[in-house]
């Protein structure tokens, strides 16, 4: 076989390398966009459960309020209170630390989610980052092959193949979530 054939044949084989290597960057380059929309989801959502917690506990609050002042009425009269006033004491007072503890159990539950999401956002964005990495490794091996063709400098092939292994360990990385 000629150079001439065997230099064809082996631009041929970058050509074909290269369509494959970016075929790689294209469904990562879909991984980023999934992880990083996930991300961006889930901290929004993280951000509404704790809005959701700062109502609850206002209204806790409020409630504490209330029924401290009731106690403190309840105090400062002596409990000189006829006993239907004394009966309706009572049960507002009973209402109120019901609702109180009502609360508390509502904002236990709102802070769980709230972590939850909060922990949930950040292996997303962990994994669009490993990702994105893959995808600099790919778009770097893409370049660097596509000079090597230019050039016929078979060492860029070679660097450009050596970059899809980097690429593949982000993308696994990515996957498994090895560290």
């Amino acid at each position: 076989m000629s150079e001439q054939k065997r230099n064809e044949a082996w631009v041929g084989g970058v050509a074909l390398s290269t369509a494959v290597i970016a075929v790689f960057a294209a469904v990562t380059t879909l991984y980023v966009g999934k992880f990083s929309s996930r991300a961006v989801l889930f901290k929004a959502e993280e951000t509404n459960q704790w809005a959701y917690f700062q109502a609850k506990s206002i209204k806790g609050h409020t409630y504490e309020i209330q029924k401290d002042r009731l106690e403190l009425e309840i105090l400062a009269s002596g409990g000189k209170f006829s006993p239907r006033a004394a009966r309706k004491y009572e049960e507002t007072l009973a209402a109120y630390k019901g609702n109180v503890q009502r609360y508390d159990k509502e904002k236990a539950e709102i802070k769980e989610k709230a972590e939850t999401l909060g922990t949930q956002g950040k292996t997303a964005q962990e994994r669009a980052g490993d990702f994105g990495y893959a995808l600099i490794f790919l778009q770097i091996s893409i370049m660097l092959s596509s000079v090597a063709a230019l050039t016929r400098k078979r060492l860029l092939w070679y660097f450009g193949l050596a970059c899809v292994l980097g690429a593949g360990f982000f993308f696994l990385d990515g996957v498994f979530l090895f560290y």
